[in-house]
């Protein structure tokens, strides 16, 4: 049965906060055995984590966990209840569009994803969170 274990970095709205989660999270697979998810993983952890502190006037979180079943889980929380965007087109993924291409390149990198109204900080909110498997 693999490790379990679960994190989460509160950060304040800011866009700087992005690269210090997406350096936590390398950290945090690296110690934990995990360093060939890096890469995959800090792209859509970036993309939430943006989406948070971009779209959003109040505080975010990153939380990132492995489940029992060795699964990793990235998800950022953020203080606006308003559910997010579907994914874009495939021309905004590939970059053909300025804008939007956030949940799509979610999508392309991780096995699944998904969104929650969610509570924290004493503020209502959402988290959106995606699924990556552990070769």
């Amino acid at each position: 049965m693999p490790e379990t274990w679960d994190y989460t970095l509160s950060v304040p709205n800011d866009l700087r906060a992005v690269t210090v989660c997406r350096r936590t999270l390398r950290l945090i697979l690296t110690m934990h055995g995990l360093i060939g998810l890096a890469d995959t993983a800090e792209l859509p952890a970036a993309e939430l984590v943006s989406n948070a502190v971009r779209h959003t006037k109040g505080p975010a979180a990153l939380r990132v966990r492995r489940s029992p079943e060795g699964v990793v889980w990235i998800g950022a929380w953020d203080a606006d209840p308003v559910p997010p965007e579907p994914p874009g087109s495939l021309g905004e993924v590939l970059g053909l569009e300025e804008a939007g291409r956030g949940l799509g390149l979610v999508v392309a990198c991780a096995d699944c994803w998904g969104w929650q109204p969610s509570a924290r900080f004493g503020e209502r909110g959402k988290y959106v969170w995606c699924e990556l498997g552990v070769a």
